[in-house]
């Protein structure tokens, strides 16, 4: 069927390269001497329109009909139509008359046929690892030491042939002549192989088996990815490492006057906004207060509290003395200094059976105790550091909350997310579960939260936080994280923001396609899974909007190869 089409296009173009020109010159009755060069000229340039691919290869684009399915060319190779240059083949059309509509149209003709033959090698590749497919599964049923050891053996040579030759077309994307005569062998292989092995329901029961192996292993790969990727998020990177310990040696470099940020008089003004950010990563903290500052109407008002553990404190400090977020202000504390946590508190979230730093770090509970770190404080918006704004959040301290503690964005059935309600967080088993929450609620997110301090503290929040946590120890009510206890503690205290406002999952590489309407459109992204931005395995189409943030030329950034 395709040697019927693509003949008589093959044909045509002959007949429009040769005969059409030499038709104008004839008719033109251009002088001799020159006609016959130009002729000679032009006559070349066509037969180059062609090719194999080789410069200098003389051989042409030839069709031959043969009893067999698809295209074969004379040539050694069959391969996809190069065009020569444009710009040169023009210059020979419109020399010998033809105009440049000609030349166009002649052009789409030779890349519909470039298309097609693309197409016929493309169905020749799945053609051959059907048939892979299909000679495993016979080898399957040949027992050792039968009597068709020969069709065995054959099997196995066909098997290493089309091995070889799925390489190399897919490196190439060409198919020789031998090539074609290899599927036929193997074809020719298989239809004695039917023969020799008729039980259907016996080969059905083989390939149900290879089936079931290959499914076994393909979740093998899945379970030891899923490990691996883990793995890479919980290790700090070579870079940020060499960053951390260039800024520890600087700060302690620094005289003790000069380790003071300015403007701290103004960290307990509660007419300004309050940000606070919970992290160890100094390169994460910098792009949310870069952004936020950016972004901000009124950035003179921010105020950033950043509080680290005291192994990361020299090094958070001496990034906002070399670099401070002017006219912000921002103040840094170390975790183990804040006065009015529990005595045991870094210890309180131990879990025997959790052993994920993401979910037993003392850092992401700080924010179930916010009215005692901040006590002079009314409200506070809480940022993860994964976070980047792209839009002024001053609007939020606006927004009439009534008698709710908590604002926040919901993750309910058209975000994409796999768990939307809480019946998927929580164990919903259990009595307790059952009889105090409505498994149907909508979760809301984590990553960018306004909280009203006085209603928590009438509430006495935090108490229920302890007390919860105290029971999640003794019963399995929950599968860790701080996402679903959460959901506990601000059940019924949460009012739900437009999700404009904040759009997570662009660190999970199974979360649903995100549309740059969002993207453009989103106050805050958040890129809560393993594939931060700062990772070499974080999503390049998100990671853009996080490194415009980041100064790549800093002598420090530099000095530790870290750039985009």
């Amino acid at each position: 069927m395709r040697q019927s089409v693509l003949l008589p296009r093959v044909l045509l173009l002959g007949l429009f390269f040769v005969v059409l020109p030499f038709f104008l010159i004839m008719m033109l009755n251009l002088p001799s001497t020159n006609s016959k060069s130009e002729w000679e000229e032009f006559v070349r340039e066509s037969s180059g329109l062609v090719k194999n691919g080789h410069a200098g290869d003389s051989h042409k684009l030839n069709v031959i009909e043969e009893d067999t399915e698809g295209i074969v060319y004379k040539e050694e190779t069959l391969r996809t139509p190069v065009m020569r240059s444009n710009a040169s083949l023009e210059k020979g059309l419109v020399s010998n008359g033809i105009t440049y509509r000609k030349v166009r149209s002649t052009t789409r003709e030779i890349n519909k046929l470039s298309v097609e033959v693309n197409k016929d090698i493309r169905e020749k590749i799945w053609e051959m690892e059907d048939q892979l497919i299909m000679a495993r599964a016979y080898l399957q049923f040949a027992p050792p030491n039968s009597s068709n050891s020969h069709l065995v053996k054959e099997l196995k040579l066909r098997i290493k042939e089309i091995q070889r030759l799925l390489a190399h077309t897919t490196a190439n994307y060409h198919l020789s002549r031998s090539a074609l005569q290899k599927i036929r062998q193997m074809e020719a292989t298989l239809f004695r192989a039917q023969a020799t092995y008729p039980d259907c329901s016996a080969m059905a029961s083989k390939l149900r088996a290879m089936t079931s192996n290959t499914e076994e292993q393909l979740r093998a790969q899945q379970k030891q990815a899923s490990y691996l990727t883990q793995v890479v998020a919980r290790t700090m990177p070579k870079g940020l490492h060499c960053f951390s310990l260039s800024l520890i040696s600087e700060y302690f470099r620094m005289d003790a006057e000069k380790r003071v940020l300015p403007r701290g008089h103004l960290v307990e003004d509660p007419d300004l906004y309050h940000y606070a950010v919970f992290s160890d990563n100094v390169l994460a903290c910098s792009v949310v207060v870069n952004s936020t500052i950016c972004n901000s109407k009124e950035p003179d008002k921010i105020v950033f509290h950043i509080i680290t553990d005291s192994q990361n404190f020299p090094t958070m400090s001496a990034w906002f003395l070399l670099n401070p977020p002017t006219p912000a202000t921002i103040q840094i504390q170390a975790i183990e200094n804040l006065k009015h946590l529990p005595s045991n508190f870094s210890s309180t979230f131990k879990f025997h059976d959790l052993q994920d730093l993401r979910f037993t770090s003392p850092l992401n509970y700080l924010r179930f105790y916010l009215p005692q770190i901040f006590p002079f404080l009314s409200k506070v918006l809480l940022l993860d550091h994964d976070v980047v704004v792209r839009k002024d959040l001053g609007e939020l301290w606006q927004v009439d909350m009534e008698a709710n503690v908590n604002l926040a964005v919901e993750a309910c059935d058209d975000t994409g997310y796999s768990f939307n309600r809480i019946k998927t967080l929580l164990n919903f088993s259990d009595p307790i579960m059952a009889s105090n929450f409505d498994g149907e609620t909508c979760i809301w997110a984590f990553g960018m939260n306004l909280f009203n301090l006085d209603k928590w503290r009438h509430h006495d929040l935090t108490d229920s936080f302890n007390k919860w946590l105290q029971l999640g120890k003794e019963r399995r009510l929950w599968s860790g994280g701080t996402l679903p206890i959460g959901q506990l503690v601000f059940y019924n205290h949460t009012i739900a923001l437009d999700r404009s406002w904040h759009l997570f999952g662009l660190g999970q590489p199974n979360f649903r396609l995100v549309s740059e309407h969002e993207l453009e459109k989103a106050a805050v992204l958040h890129y809560n899974g393993n594939r931060k931005p700062w990772l070499e395995i974080s999503i390049p189409r998100y990671k853009v909007y996080w490194k415009k943030y980041l100064n790549y030329n800093n002598s420090f950034l530099l000095r530790c190869n870290i750039h985009e």
